[in-house]
């Protein structure tokens, strides 16, 4: 269309500089400066025409050559079928995607409409992309041709997606650098989720070995003298595409690491602690059955933290088998002066059994319980059900994710006695925050009570 354009342009042009010719030799009266300017003319003319039919040549053969392209992308989309497990597609020198068979559907959850035109990273994150580049350069050596290399995508949902792909190399259709084209289809499950466990493996033992596991400490107020008590120990893992600390400890556990990955999060912040202020305990979270390991109970005495500023939260998203076992193993600790305290309280396996069986010292009510206390009475009167509870066996309350004055205020009227949240006190990996953390009220959340 541009090309249309110019032509036409460029025609109005040359008529407009024939009548100029035209309008010249009425105003030159000398003959011979007419035959120049004429001359002149005539020669401009002529230039833009021939512009103007390399223009209009050239955009045919471009125009050609897309329809051709597009002929043969058409071709290749009506031979394969919708339920086909082979995916074939291709990308231009910039990694764009030029072809998509209809198979991206159901091995990645992407229409071929929603790639076209997309970049390749938008199924492979750059690690794993970058890996794949290396496995296909290094095919690349001796032909243009390469098999069987293992790629992880990544699926429209999140998740992993393990694919072999072959394919080849191809000039490009400008002729500057090298198109790519090639099928794909899934690894057999156990080969795929052996391949996705040990890169899972690899980098969380990575992660650990490098020391690359961080602490936030969050602060925990007493909500009858607005004193800061306490802290929750909070992991943080490098991660560029938003991974929660919860996902690294599910994927740790989904391959069998979830033990290792606590208690490498547990010493980290064991570590950490010894730059706080001596007044304040520090509460750590557990699973039921990481608090079996046979390594945790050297851990936590190694560690130079007295075993009375040691509180371990063992949460309710974990169900527990044997509560005998669980018992026996926290009973040494508990006599050397570790409290336990049950985290998400309400959220999870058993809720009232849980604390039945542990009796623990501190029972940390869930944000879901919080979280509009002041305008339900259901919530309220839970709330006061969990002190008079607390009162009878020896523990504490305490109100997790406090987020608004109303909130704050309506647990202390309730008889709870401790509380955490961003009303409070955000967590922080800072360290000159924690030094700031000295004994007595706790400034802006002491005035609040």
């Amino acid at each position: 269309m541009g090309s249309r354009l110019l032509l036409c342009v460029l025609a109005a042009q040359a008529a407009f500089v024939l009548a100029l010719t035209a309008w010249l030799h009425v105003l030159v009266p000398r003959v011979q400066e007419q035959a120049v300017l004429t001359g002149v003319l005539a020669s401009l003319a002529a230039g833009m025409i021939l512009v103007a039919g390399w223009a209009a040549a050239r955009s045919a053969r471009v125009h050609c050559e897309e329809r051709n392209r597009n002929n043969v992308t058409s071709s290749l989309m009506d031979t394969v079928l919708d339920t086909s497990q082979e995916w074939l597609w291709a990308v231009d020198a910039s990694g764009t995607f030029t072809f998509c068979s209809r198979a991206s559907a159901a091995l990645l959850g992407y229409e071929p409409s929603e790639l076209l035109g997309r970049p390749f990273s938008l199924i492979i994150t750059d690690d794993h992309l970058s890996t794949a580049r290396e496995a296909v350069a290094s095919a690349l050596n001796d032909s243009p041709v390469w098999s069987a290399v293992t790629v992880c995508c990544r699926h429209r949902n999140g998740t992993p997606v393990l694919m072999e792909m072959s394919g080849k190399s191809c000039p490009s259709w400008e002729g500057t650098g090298q198109r790519f084209e090639g099928t794909s289809r899934l690894l057999p499950a156990p080969d795929a989720e052996a391949q996705v466990a040990q890169r899972l493996r690899e980098r969380i033992s990575s992660t650990v070995a490098d020391g690359l596991i961080l602490t936030a400490f969050q602060p925990i107020h007493d909500l009858t003298s607005g004193a800061m008590t306490g802290v929750e120990a909070l992991a943080r893992f490098p991660s560029d595409d938003g991974r929660s600390p919860e996902h690294w400890f599910n994927e740790a556990a989904g391959v069998g690491l979830g033990q290792d990955l606590e208690l490498a999060v547990l010493a980290a912040a064991l570590g950490k602690s010894a730059t706080l202020p001596s007044h304040l305990y520090v509460s750590f979270n557990l699973a039921p059955e990481t608090c079996l390991d046979p390594r945790l109970p050297a851990l936590l005495r190694r560690s130079g933290l007295a075993l009375e500023r040691i509180v371990l939260e063992l949460t309710e998203r974990h169900p527990v088998t044997d509560y005998a076992q669980l018992l026996a193993s926290l009973a040494p600790l508990r006599s050397d002066g570790v409290r336990i305290a049950v985290d998400d309280a309400g959220s999870g396996f058993a809720s009232m059994r849980h604390i039945l069986q542990l009796s623990p010292d501190i029972i940390k009510l869930d944000r879901t319980l919080i979280a509009g206390i002041d305008s339900d009475q259901r919530q309220r009167a839970l709330g006061a059900a969990m002190v008079s509870f607390a009162q009878q066996t020896g523990a504490q309350v305490l109100a997790e994710g406090i987020e608004t004055i109303a909130e704050l205020l309506t647990v202390t009227r309730a008889g709870i006695t401790s509380a955490q949240g961003y009303f409070l006190g955000r967590p922080t990996l800072h360290p000159s925050d924690w030094a700031g953390w000295r004994e007595g009220p706790a400034g802006d959340a002491d005035n609040h009570l």
